[in-house]
């Protein structure tokens, strides 16, 4: 009997506390959205059951030399993971939209508005002690708004690590979410007459164009920013890699095998501070409310954004791409094409919202940057 006593006492179940059953349907959650919803499969699915290990009692594999602590110290305490899978979006992007219309780098830039505007709500939240968020947990918290995964997990693992786990998973479910956030906005911001505009042809981008580029946006950005410079680096050489024609194998292996080798480790890494003792607080209800907040706030200034360049220019934009510069490639260039082909089937916006998209992605770059700098 005494046995019996000895085995049940070591077994998870007896040892499970009501937090850690919680984060356990948690993480079957994020199973059930990315693998019948398909919401951002590619990372939930590795963040749910990096969860689920997580939470297991008497496990230990989040913990000291568990094997998720280790993946998540050599891939995400160092910064390794997000910077490579920077790399593979650079290799996977094209600038061409954006070199043939040059301006729609604004629309790119005003989406980051979302980034600061949180940081300062964050802020005064704290202070009017609804939250207990410092600086740097606000700062971390507001690049949500970004929509960009990697760069918010950069950010949070140099500024605000205990609120890894929460700002990663709004990140990325809001990335998933693009589709039914951001229609919304869009209708609510624009008229029906300024979202049939139909925009001009772009011309085409020469070879040496891309290839000069991205050299140089690294070369301007981080002489001013060295801070900036890690995310701006990686993006600028996987772009280089594929816009060079001369390392055809180099750039076909970060598209496909390195990125995803590194999204399998980095969910698993990202899941493994879901742990009840860390995500379940008050400030988790906070980082996702703000989040949301962020992201809506983007979206809406890229749309204004939009409609502020037609009032003073000549060759109107059709505003819906302005929601398309935040950072979720390609997925909210797609929502602004859908949302155009519903006004005018004939409208066909996508590689047009691919130059905010693509701004997008280097404006939460450079703001990545600027709150490490400033606060790292």
């Amino acid at each position: 009997m005494e046995q019996l006593n000895m085995l049940w006492a070591n077994t998870g179940l007896q040892q499970m506390a009501w937090g850690q059953g919680l984060m356990l349907l948690v993480g079957m959650l994020l199973l059930y959205l990315a693998i019948v919803k398909k919401f951002e499969p590619l990372l939930l699915l590795p963040i749910g059951f990096g969860s689920i290990l997580a939470n297991i009692p008497g496990a230990g594999i989040a913990e000291g030399n568990g094997i998720l602590h280790i993946f998540y110290e050599v891939g995400i305490e160092s910064g390794a993971f997000p910077l490579i899978i920077f790399m593979g979006v650079g290799a996977l992007t094209d600038f061409g939209p954006l070199l043939a219309n040059p301006k729609t780098l604004l629309l790119g830039a005003a989406a980051q508005f979302g980034i600061f505007a949180t940081l300062l709500g964050a802020i005064g939240l704290s202070a009017m002690g609804i939250f207990d968020f410092s600086l740097n947990d606000a700062a971390a918290i507001g690049i949500i708004g970004g929509a960009d995964g990697p760069t918010s997990i950069y950010v949070a693992s140099k500024l605000a690590p205990d609120l890894l786990g929460a700002i990663a998973v709004a990140s990325y479910s809001y990335m998933a979410l693009v589709p039914l956030i951001q229609p919304p906005i869009m209708r609510a911001l624009t008229t029906k007459k300024e979202r049939q505009i139909k925009m001009v042809q772009l011309r085409e981008v020469s070879t040496a164009e891309k290839i000069i580029f991205p050299v140089m946006l690294l070369m301007l950005v981080a002489l001013l920013l060295p801070d900036a410079a890690p995310l701006l680096g990686m993006f600028a050489f996987g772009n280089l890699m594929k816009e060079s024609g001369v390392v055809d194998r180099l750039s076909d292996t970060t598209q496909n095998a390195l990125i995803n080798i590194v999204t399998i480790f980095l969910g698993l890494a990202v899941g493994s501070k879901l742990m009840a003792d860390k995500f379940l607080q008050p400030e988790t209800l906070g980082i996702l409310v703000l989040g949301m907040v962020a992201f809506a706030i983007g979206t809406a200034c890229g749309l204004l954004m939009a409609k502020l360049m037609n009032a003073f220019g000549k060759n109107k934009i059709n505003p819906l791409i302005g929601s398309a510069g935040v950072s979720a490639v390609p997925m909210a260039a797609r929502v602004s094409n859908k949302v155009g082909l519903e006004a005018d089937p004939h409208n066909f916006l996508l590689m047009h919202a691919m130059g905010p998209n693509v701004a997008g992605v280097i404006g939460s770059a450079i703001a990545a940057g600027i709150m490490i700098q400033f606060l790292g």
